[in-house]
């Protein structure tokens, strides 16, 4: 019996151990997660409300302006009658600008006129003829005095007891990086895919493809354990070390690109007589705010949304992805706005840049491009836009890294929650 209560102890001793490790293991990563949230969420902009009936006017919105530049603020004046302190039986129109991150001038000042902090963070303008007042106020220009590439400042504006609180956007112009449209498909679009031990289905793929599209590019990324030569024209065949993982073959194809688009195919599927990549260029030239655009595989024009609470700083987001869409695509038929599509899309090649295939997911992974897209890809899908898909051929060593064990599964799970902040995920 002494015995049995030993060894009942010893376990209960371990449990809890096992369990007090757990919890401090998710208690420092809940602190780490919460630190790198509040870093992400700085660069939110403070909600601004405007005031009721102000005789302030200013810019509402849209007001940018470089990095250590000066910049004329539009539209300041005043508008008001019969208003103002009294000095000497004559009105005083007196308002005054201060800021955080810059400093306030009036070009072109002239002898006389009263503006007190010139070339400091607050400016007091003064004058007893309301038209004056607003030619100064016309000239009124700020200078950030801090190096930031992507930040903001707030005006306060005041009058008497009227105050107005405006955003100053800091924006360093970025360079524009342009593509060649050239003369045909060919020159617009390179089609990537990534394989891992399926030659066959490939060779199946690029055959088609050449039917149709004799010239246009091909990128393949290949993390095979024994790479095989892949035979044909303009094909670019990128070698990688074995078993690295679908994100990360996605990855390396797309850092090839030098096209404006790049059309993303499954290495086992098959080009028909009607797949048009053409069809697609169109849809995306016409709509330059979009960035993705998915077909339907063998009549299947899967899509989603992604329906996300943000949560808090002490409850992580809430995301689920549904079988819906936003809206139609205003002006084509059979086409949605949605969050994510099936394994056949046309995108825009610095726009998925941006973004990029997290190399962590190696084995199944797809909807999680589209979960790190939320927010900073336009997505749509459109019916008629067809690929077919080859027959599936069992392959046993191929199945034995397709599919995810038990411990990847926890793993992957345990990724999203800290990556993306989240407490719930639903696929």
């Amino acid at each position: 019996m002494r015995c049995m209560r030993y060894i009942r102890l010893i376990f209960f001793l371990i449990f809890l151990g096992a369990a007090l490790g757990i919890y401090f293991i998710q208690s420092g990563m809940f602190e780490s997660k919460k630190s790198t949230l509040a870093s992400w969420r700085k660069t939110n902009t403070e909600i601004i409300i405007a005031p009721a009936n102000s005789p302030l006017q200013y810019p509402i919105t849209g007001f940018r302006v470089a990095p250590l530049k000066k910049s004329l603020i539009p539209g300041l004046a005043l508008q008001t009658q019969g208003r103002g302190l009294t000095t000497n039986n004559r009105e005083l129109y007196k308002v005054s600008l201060s800021v955080k991150s810059g400093v306030l001038s009036v070009e072109d000042l002239l002898d006389g006129d009263q503006v007190e902090g010139q070339g400091q963070s607050e400016l007091t303008i003064s004058s007893s003829n309301l038209t004056q007042l607003n030619d100064l106020l016309s000239r009124v220009t700020y200078t950030s005095t801090i190096y930031h590439i992507r930040t903001s400042d707030l005006v306060y504006f005041t009058f008497e007891d009227h105050k107005a609180i405006f955003p100053i956007i800091i924006r360093r112009p970025s360079v524009p990086v342009l593509y060649d449209p050239g003369k045909d498909i060919n020159s617009q679009v390179t089609i990537i895919t990534k394989t891992f031990l399926r030659y066959k289905e490939l060779g199946v793929l690029i055959q088609s493809i050449r039917k149709f599209y004799p010239k246009i590019k091909i990128i393949v990324a290949d993390d095979s354990l024994k790479p095989e030569n892949v035979p044909g024209n303009n094909i670019e065949h990128y070698i990688m070390p074995p078993a690295q993982g679908w994100f990360a073959g996605r990855n390396l194809a797309v850092s090839q690109l030098t096209t404006k688009y790049f059309l993303w195919v499954d290495d086992d599927f098959e080009f028909l007589s009607e797949t048009r990549i053409e069809r697609f260029v169109e849809i995306m030239e016409a709509l330059p705010e979009l960035d993705v655009l998915g077909g339907e595989v063998s009549g299947d024009q899967f899509y989603f949304v992604l329906e996300y609470d943000e949560g808090d700083e002490n409850d992580g987001g809430c995301l689920k992805r549904i079988r819906e869409f936003h809206q139609p695509l205003p002006g084509y038929d059979g086409c949605f706005l949605v969050d994510g599509v099936v394994n056949y899309f046309l995108a825009r090649t610095d726009a998925v840049r941006r973004v990029g295939f997290d190399p962590f997911l190696k084995r199944v992974a797809h909807t999680e491009f589209f979960i790190d897209g939320v927010g900073k890809l336009m997505v749509a899908s459109c019916k008629g836009l067809s690929v077919g898909h080859q027959t599936h051929r069992a392959q046993d060593e191929y199945d034995i890294y397709r599919n995810q064990g038990p411990i990847e599964k926890e793993q992957k799970l345990a990724h999203h929650f800290f990556k993306n902040y989240l407490n719930y995920i639903k696929y």
